[in-house]
């Protein structure tokens, strides 16, 4: 075998890369995994000029149209079944979003791991924000995709995957408009496969959340998703969906309807019922203050506070999303995309 022929393990690897009007973050993304010979890029409606620069790197692209609703699952199984038809011995597909950017050194990493573990559906690593510093949104991103080494729980869309385990399971859920992922894994996991978190650097990703709003409609796009998920898992312990569920309700709904309650009653009643309301809008900066000092040692006082005040923020936009999912589930309706970025000019 000459020193640039592929070896047998890397001609059964294949990658799959997803996006909607991703422009230089998706160029950065190709460059990346150039590496890969077989290579899918799925597009789901971009009008920025995504396919055509796709097709300059030498990818396959398949484009979605609609219907069915655009989905990260849907663009995922839509790429795996391209791979397949390209290379129909895969054991190996590499997924990534075309808004990050894989490491050189992953690839080589997360092959061992999967071919050290028979029973390792698939493998993910370190995953980090590209640009922590330019907002506090970005910040706690980069440590939402901060999870513990060893055997995971769940994984991210972002991953090495064996064929064989998804294929065994069905592969992503294509009706699920977020969540996606996760909800994989805990199928993944019922049939009996693991997960690992590998200690090696695996890709940058760019969130570019700078605003407000931006972080509202991805918090809403989460509460979605816990309500599916709790929905199609009411068994599920680790991670709790249901409890997540209960947590969002209790925060987002009962917390200001009970506040409201006493106030009203202090109003009408007078004397020491001004206490009730005062009792109860305690408890929610306490509750801040508990989740900052639970992380305070990780992430340091800024972060931590921050992440502390937006994760009880997070319950309004979170019960949001849950209602919307029932609504649509109970109304036979189907979800459509919660987007919180917008197009990136390349």
């Amino acid at each position: 075998m000459s020193p640039s022929e592929p070896t047998p393990r890397a001609r059964r690897l294949g990658l799959v890369v997803i996006g909607r009007n991703e422009g230089e973050r998706l160029a950065r993304c190709l460059l990346s995994v150039r590496s890969i010979a077989s290579r899918v890029y799925v597009d789901s409606g971009s009008t920025d000029g995504s396919i055509a620069l796709a097709k300059g790197h030498g990818v396959t692209v398949v484009e979605l149209t609609v219907p069915p609703p655009f989905t990260a699952a849907r663009a995922r199984n839509a790429g795996l079944a391209a791979l397949l038809a390209e290379v129909p011995d895969l054991e190996f597909v590499q997924m990534i979003d075309g808004d990050c950017e894989m490491q050189p050194d992953w690839i080589p990493v997360a092959l061992a791991a999967l071919e050290a573990e028979s029973d390792l559906a698939a493998v993910f690593g370190r995953t980090r924000e590209r640009h922590p510093e330019r907002s506090i949104y970005n910040a706690l991103c980069d440590d939402e995709w901060n999870l513990p080494v060893g055997v995971a729980a769940g994984c991210g869309g972002i991953a090495l995957f064996r064929q064989a385990a998804l294929r065994e399971v069905g592969s992503f859920n294509a009706a699920m408009i977020a969540g996606e992922d996760t909800e994989l894994a805990m199928r993944l996991r019922k049939g009996g496969w693991n997960l690992r978190r590998v200690d090696a650097e695996m890709a940058l990703h760019d969130a570019n959340i700078t605003r407000f709003g931006q972080w509202w409609g991805r918090a809403r796009r989460s509460g979605h998703a816990y309500g599916e998920m709790a929905f199609l898992h009411p068994d599920a312990r680790d991670p709790n969906w249901p409890a997540t569920v209960r947590g969002i309700v209790a925060w987002g709904a009962i917390f200001p309807l009970a506040l409201l309650c006493a106030c009203l009653a202090a109003v009408g009643l007078g004397g020491l019922w001004w206490l009730a309301p005062i009792a109860i809008a305690a408890a929610w900066p306490l509750n801040c203050a508990r989740l900052a000092l639970r992380q305070s040692r990780r992430l340091g006082p800024r972060v931590a506070c921050a992440s502390g005040i937006f994760l009880m923020l997070g319950k309004f936009p979170q019960l949001l999303g849950l209602i919307a999912f029932h609504r649509n589930r109970l109304s036979g309706r189907a979800s459509h995309l919660i987007e919180y970025k917008g197009a990136e000019s390349g």
